[in-house]
């Protein structure tokens, strides 16, 4: 739907400037990198503590984009766009999205709890979609910039809307309710989830509860507790025709109740009573969180008034939900990015957003995509659509696959279809993928994880899960603490301590953070081979690599009179003027840099040499984790400071200077001088554990069971029999050793992994390439996946273990061990 730009005005309460007030607007947008940005775009600018849009909107107005809502006009753009000055911009978001959302009238089913949101959402779109053309959250997008963008995705051809509204603290929820205003309200599961925002598990479900004001139905599991709250929230929100619909396990006055479970290895029975009347119904998990999500969305069909066959022949059709975008590497040197089990217009721009931010390793892009269901929009008008976003985002190849993308194929370039998912598998060998980035979209009946799995690179069934949101959340923790324009550098050394160095330093990129740091040469040329044009310092450059160094445009530490004049002779010899360098002093670590006897010789090798520029001044603290050294860091301190201020004063410069590394940000704020170096923090790991639980965890190292088999009282495990068992005992065997980076003192019942949440202690000695576990306790089989490190055990527990640092654990993963990065 169209919206013309003055009548927006009024409804965000702005302030308008511009040449051209009476345009149409047919496109939000809050990401600066995205290609769908044009002409009729309306970007807001968003600003928070850690970034703010409004520094892109110079380099937008250049691609095209001529239409912003923004809090103020940057400089020299003034008279350059249209712009609604505003007092908040993710205000006026919401404002406009509550706007747009009174546009249509239609059933509203809205979604809050602590689990399950996203589970229950996608499943209900399941349940539903037979029968209505639904417009649902895209992925998880239920926070206070998600859940408006979810909205104004509506148009005209929707009738029945799914949303879910996630919060952290109070006088959240009140916003979002203006946006959803769902006629029809599921409760899901309330936990623990973000309860440091609460005073108490009360006041959470209050606040949850505030999303159903004007919902004639809520749908809820009954407790005491909540039905306390529900009854505040009546008397307090009346509503005449409001009806309160609640199932129990244990409650019998509940509407729907549930008379017994039978666990089954992958499903279970339930029998359930409903109006007198008893029914079954089997659910394809045996978990008892997907059971709970399937409950809420049986009582969502019987709300609807849909009959028990139905409900039975269509819940037992229930699948996983993937919640999340995936980068694989792929074969021939091509990158994967797997979202192959949603196919709908709104997730489609998202994941070629996605494919976008990503697309540094290879030029090429190709999607293959399959047809696309509840659009909203005739398939002449959707796949016109589909055409257009695909050109946005300059897709070299496409390749589709169903019978109605097969019909429309004209309207693509470079564009080839198949009837079928089969089809194409046929010939795939013939379609020569290699050296590109492949975006895999398409609905569940599609089955394109038969593709994916084709086009994945092959390596063994243990996996490193990088997750990039909590990469960011962590990144912008750190932010926090900074001062003002103290720049941000980010150590990206060691593969990214063992996570992958170039995706993350992609999201860094796109963080704009100020520097990238490497230890040597080689890795900073990876990075800039993927096209990371961020300033990457070398710290531990050797003389050999100087010429490199200077071929790629990577930065030296230099730490020593001998490495400077090596560096100063190649300069001379290839002509370069104030090519940037990195000044190393040692303020006590005794590692590298220049001492304080070495610093006349240093000053007077650069005095009036114009082939180099000290970028920066820079130092590294010895115990800046360790607080009972807290005189010795202060003395490095003002070591660096005296030495730094003689350098700056006697070559008459203007470096940034950079002491704190990771520990230091959070305990010494007062030395963050120019810049600081954000270490192993941005992968989730504090050396000091009240700072740890305000971080996410990063890397999840998983494997699966290979084989399970049970030994008799007196056999041994392992090598060595070093394991010998006093009773009959149950033992998986787990396909990842000390090859893979596991130490062998793990082994042995110190360490332990998690299957099924529960803990399996390591039996023996850990081997080359597998280890054995004790599950006789455990109700687990073949194929089952296992948690080696990640939340439980977390890689903090597993080096307090071992008696040594999470550093080790993390940077001793191989390399092959295959990364698998998502959002």
């Amino acid at each position: 739907m169209s919206i013309n730009l003055k009548s927006l005005i009024p409804v965000l309460n702005a302030e308008w400037t511009g040449s051209d007030i009476d345009i149409f607007i047919d496109h939000i947008s809050i990401d600066s990198r995205s290609l769908q940005n044009g002409p009729e775009t309306l970007f807001i600018a968003l600003s928070g503590v850690n970034n703010d849009a409004h520094l892109y909107i110079q380099e937008l107005i250049e691609k095209g984009v001529r239409n912003f809502v923004v809090h103020y006009i940057p400089e020299d753009c003034a008279g350059k766009a249209n712009f609604l000055i505003v007092k908040n911009t993710l205000e006026a978001l919401q404002e406009f999205a509550a706007y747009y959302r009174n546009l249509f009238h239609f059933p509203i089913i809205g979604l809050t709890g602590s689990n399950g949101k996203t589970i229950v959402k996608e499943w209900l779109n399941f349940l539903l979609g037979p029968d209505y053309n639904i417009i649902r959250s895209p992925k998880s997008y239920n926070s206070q910039v998600g859940v408006p963008l979810s909205v104004i995705a509506i148009n005209e051809k929707h009738n029945l809307g799914i949303f879910e509204a996630g919060i952290s603290t109070v006088n959240e929820m009140i916003k979002l309710e203006k946006i959803v205003k769902p006629s029809i309200g599921v409760l899901t599961n309330i936990g623990s989830a973000h309860d440091e925002g609460f005073e108490n598990l009360q006041q959470k479900i209050n606040e949850k509860l505030l999303l159903f004001k004007e919902a004639t139905v809520i749908i809820y599991q009954k407790n005491p507790l909540v039905e306390q709250c529900l009854n505040s929230f009546s008397a307090e929100y009346p509503l005449k025709e409001r009806n309160l619909f609640s199932w129990s396990f244990t409650d019998i006055s509940a509407d729907v109740f549930i008379l017994n479970k039978e666990n089954k290895s992958d499903s279970t029975n339930i029998k359930y009573q409903y109006k007198e009347e008893i029914f079954n119904l089997e659910i394809p998990f045996s978990d008892s969180a997907s059971i709970e999500n399937a409950i809420s969305c049986l009582l969502v069909l019987l709300y609807f008034k849909y009959d028990s066959e139905t409900i039975q022949n269509r819940v037992q059709s229930l699948y996983p939900v993937q919640m999340r975008l995936e980068v694989k590497n792929g074969i021939n040197n091509c990158s994967i990015i797997d979202d192959s089990y949603s196919s709908d217009f709104q997730s489609l721009k998202i994941a070629l957003d996605f494919l976008e931010s990503q697309q540094k390793k290879n030029a090429s892009k190709t999607i293959i995509l399959s047809d696309i269901f509840q659009s909203g929009f005739s398939n002449e008008e959707l796949y016109s659509k589909v055409a257009q976003l695909i050109s946005d985002n300059k897709i070299n190849r496409v390749i589709g696959i169903g019978t109605t993308i097969s019909s429309f194929a004209d309207k693509f370039s470079n564009c080839i279809t198949f009837q079928n998912t089969a089809e194409f598998i046929a010939q795939i060998e013939s379609l020569n993928f290699e050296n590109e980035t492949i975006l895999i979209k398409g609905a569940r009946s599609f089955q394109f994880e038969e593709i994916v799995s084709l086009l994945e690179e092959k390596t063994h069934e243990t996996i490193l899960e990088i997750n990039l949101n909590s990469i960011s959340h962590n990144l912008n923790y750190y932010k926090s603490k900074l001062n003002h324009n103290v720049k941000l550098m980010v150590m990206v050394k060691a593969f990214g301590y063992g996570n992958g160095g170039l995706e993350i330093a992609k999201l860094l990129e796109h963080h704009k953070v100020d520097y990238l740091g490497v230890a040597f040469a080689d890795e900073g040329i990876s990075l800039k081979n993927g096209g990371i044009k961020l300033p990457i310092m070398v710290l531990n450059p050797e003389s050999t690599s100087f010429p490199s160094i200077i071929q790629y445009n990577l930065e030296p530490e230099i730490y020593s009179v001998k490495g400077l004049k090596a560096f100063l002779k190649i300069a001379r010899e290839k002509n370069l003027k104030d090519f940037p360098v990195h000044i190393k002093l040692d303020t006590g670590m005794h590692r590298l840099g220049f001492e304080e006897n070495t610093l006349d010789e240093l000053i007077q090798t650069l005095k009036g040499n114009p082939t180099v520029k000290i970028k920066s001044v820079l130092s590294h603290l010895a115990t800046s984790d360790e607080l009972q050294h807290y005189d010795f860091v202060i003395s490095q301190i003002n070591l660096f400071e005296k030495l730094s201020s003689k350098l700056i004063s006697e070559l008459n410069i203007n470096p940034i200077r950079h002491i704190l590394n990771t520990s230091g940000i959070s305990n010494f704020p007062d030395a963050q001088y120019n810049m600081v170096r954000l270490g192993i923090g941005l992968y989730g790991v504090s050396n000091d554990p009240a700072e740890q639980k305000y971080l996410e965890n990063v890397g999840t190292l998983k494997s699966i069971i290979s084989q399970v088999r049970t030994i008799p009282a007196g056999d041994s495990v392992g090598y060595g029999r070093r394991f010998m068992a006093d009773k009959e005992t149950k033992i998986a065997t787990i396909p990842i050793g000390y090859a893979d980076g596991i130490s062998r003192l793990w082994g042995n019942q110190v360490g332990f992994v998690t299957i099924k949440n529960q803990k399996a202690y390591v039996l023996g000695s850990v081997c080359m390439d597998m280890l054995m576990v004790d599950v006789s306790h455990i109700d687990c089989k073949e194929g089952d996946s296992v948690i080696i490190f990640g939340e439980s055990p977390t890689v903090v527990e597993m080096a307090a273990a071992l008696k040594t640092i999470p550093y080790e654990i993390m940077t001793s993963i191989s390399q092959r061990v295959k990364r698998v990065f998502f959002r």
